[in-house]
């Protein structure tokens, strides 16, 4: 059976991409407002960033949806090249991008840009495309961020993480201890709230 038929029998839930619609966009209001907010008190989306937090939740659904009754006709490799495929892309021209606007972007944005040599910024491009963080210490524009030309990649780092640990271990649970996991997880997710 081909990837397009099997997709197009399962029922889609249209109400999920609603929701992501609606935490994008929290997310971008978000950092729009943090970004011309005098500080966090005077930010109007205080948590705005728990959004994110909604699609690493949504993603684990999906994943498990999308792949659980795949895995007697897919190997772990083929699970790793879909999502590297899928995800990788965004990667790249996010740091791309994250390069272009560091050179011709506002210089009072960048404190670090007229002090940073080519070789750095050409360093930062290839770690940032193979999503290898770096010390804050090597920020080149100065925001202390472990991934100085594409800051949002910390999210696919762990959705990457996510789909490695699904790949290899979480797919193998039983229900039971998958409800625990998921309980744990639930617990240290308050916890942390």
């Amino acid at each position: 059976m081909n990837t397009t038929t099997y997709l197009a029998s399962k029922p889609r839930y249209e109400i999920l991409d609603g929701l992501r619609g609606v935490a994008a966009m929290i997310v971008v209001a978000y950092h729009l407002f943090e970004t011309y907010s005098a500080s966090p008190v005077h930010q109007i989306l205080n948590h705005g960033y728990l959004a994110v937090d909604f699609f690493f939740v949504l993603s684990g659904f999906v994943i498990g949806y999308a792949y659980d009754d795949r895995w007697d006709r897919m190997s772990i490799k083929d699970f790793f090249k879909r999502r590297l495929v899928r995800l990788h892309p965004m990667v790249i021209m996010g740091t791309l991008i994250g390069a272009v606007f560091f050179y011709l972007g506002d210089c009072s944005a960048f404190p670090l840009i007229m002090e940073t040599p080519w070789w750095k910024v050409l360093l930062m491009v290839l770690l940032g495309c193979l999503m290898i963080p770096t010390s804050v210490s090597w920020d080149i524009r100065g925001w202390w961020e472990v991934n100085s030309l594409n800051g949002p990649t910390w999210s696919l780092m762990w959705e990457y993480i996510a789909n490695i640990l699904y790949a290899l271990f979480i797919r193998h649970f039983s229900k039971i201890a998958l409800g625990i996991f998921v309980a744990l997880a639930a617990l240290l997710t308050i916890d942390i709230a």
